[in-house]
């Protein structure tokens, strides 16, 4: 079964990579905005299985998971909650923007930011 952008988009931001990597385009690229960029299909699978290793150890809850989708673009704007065996959380609000061309994901745009417990 071939997934629309938008499942496309709804697997990434959940954390199901795997199941993304078939519609890549062989030059995409991940943008980590203040943090770490990655480019081509190699470095980025790398870097999403590092992130798949450590999610395995955590419990993650979404609370918020929003997709706006246009012609080229899918937009998720999700708010989760990651707890580690040792019960510490974190509330974690991010922002994904995938931009398709020719119908292959051609590059990932994060916004990240760690809230605040109070």
């Amino acid at each position: 079964m071939e997934l629309t952008s938008k499942q496309i988009a709804e697997a990434f931001s959940s954390h199901k990579f795997e199941l993304t990597y078939p519609y890549w385009s062989d030059h995409i690229r991940r943008n980590n905005v203040g943090g770490q960029q990655f480019d081509g299909r190699d470095n980025v699978i790398q870097s999403c299985e590092k992130s798949a290793t450590h999610l395995a150890t955590v419990k993650t809850k979404f609370s918020k998971f929003r997709t706006i989708l246009s012609e080229n673009c899918v937009v998720i704007d999700s708010l989760a909650e990651y707890g580690s065996t040792g019960n510490e959380l974190s509330t974690v609000a991010s922002c994904d923007i995938y931009h398709f061309a020719e119908g292959k994901v051609s590059e990932i745009t994060s916004y990240n930011i760690e809230l605040n417990q109070s």
